[in-house]
């Protein structure tokens, strides 16, 4: 999963939260899928912490 890109987690994302909204999932699918989306949830926002500290460091070179 640590390959996938930032686009393709949140679009995954999105598919299990649509899952979970109109309960197709059972107790068991849905604790699978959580815990996904947890992981998912965590590649997103150590990609965005990534991005931010890049920005910060191209804004500081002026």
């Amino acid at each position: 999963m640590s390959k996938m890109n930032y686009e393709d987690a949140v679009k995954r994302l999105e598919e299990i939260v649509k899952k979970m909204e109109s309960d197709e999932l059972g107790i068991d699918q849905m604790a699978a899928q959580l815990k996904e989306a947890q992981q998912l949830i965590r590649l997103c926002k150590d990609r965005l912490t990534k991005v931010d500290a890049d920005i910060k460091a191209v804004m500081d070179v002026d």
